[in-house]
């Protein structure tokens, strides 16, 4: 299916041949998806050095960490450019009748070289719907290990959604992570391994806020489920999920003997 047709139930205003569609993609330092998390995509999107939104409408896609994946970030109605050569400021308003698929509907497609302003008519047939979301993207999608850096409301929504580039990831390995808990700066560190590694050990964190760890099990009995909200999850390293329990245990050993994690933190 199309991914277009899914547009034009909501949108059937909306014609091929007076579309721009406009793939986002990642310019010098800011990455538009980045930018589009922040909330700040449309104000991002309507500055242009040329003037690459000629037509009445513009279909917006994002592309996303997976190759030739993109996500739909609305369709805008163009009023109006100001500006002058290399400085383009553009009317774009995002028409209401499609605002539900915003965040939601992704889309598989592979760019013509490093075009990024396309004649829709030329290219819709080749854009085919890959799916919609339940709920809107709010989180980035997996950014690699070392850069993991969650607060707990993430990572509910991380599982809740189940990101595909994120379960795929952390389920394939193992190793150490580390939570903080940004209310009192003390620190635990834990290990997983085995089948669904990393993943699904911070899955039982996100039903329970706990994931059964005896310190953090009595911290939440004595303040409440709501204080899981002050911890981070960071990942210290990883590991093959057929690491021996004793050799990941021994990793998770040198990390609380270098965080003091025992002395000053959760950890007992």
């Amino acid at each position: 299916m199309r991914a277009f047709d899914a547009i034009s139930l909501l949108a059937p205003q909306v014609d091929p041949g007076d579309t721009k569609i406009h793939l986002a993609t990642k310019d010098g330092e800011e990455d538009p998806l980045d930018v589009y998390l922040k909330g700040e995509f449309e104000e991002w999107q309507r500055s242009q050095t040329r003037r690459n939104f000629e037509r009445s409408y513009v279909l917006s896609l994002i592309a996303m960490r997976t190759a030739n994946h993109w996500l739909f970030a609305g369709v805008h109605e163009m009023r109006g450019r100001t500006g002058q050569r290399g400085r383009y400021r553009y009317d774009l308003v995002e028409l209401p009748a499609c605002a539900e698929l915003n965040g939601r509907l992704t889309a598989r497609f592979q760019r013509p070289g490093r075009q990024s302003y396309l004649d829709a008519e030329n290219w819709v047939d080749g854009i085919k719907l890959a799916s919609i979301m339940p709920e809107r993207m709010r989180i980035a999608e997996f950014p690699g290990f070392k850069a993991v850096h969650l607060t707990k409301g993430e990572l509910d929504t991380i599982v809740r959604q189940d990101i595909e580039s994120w379960r795929a990831a952390m389920s394939s390995v193992g190793g150490v992570y580390l939570i903080s808990d940004t209310d009192t700066g003390r620190l635990y560190v834990g290990s997983a391994t085995g089948v669904g590694g990393i993943w699904q050990r911070w899955c039982q964190y996100a039903a329970t806020g706990h994931g059964g760890n005896q310190e953090l099990v009595r911290l939440i009995r004595e303040t409440g489920i709501g204080r899981a909200s002050a911890f981070r999850f960071a990942i210290l390293e990883v590991a093959d999920t057929h690491t021996s329990d004793t050799d990941l245990l021994q990793r998770e050993a040198h990390w609380k003997r270098v965080l003091l994690s025992r002395e000053h933190g959760h950890n007992r």
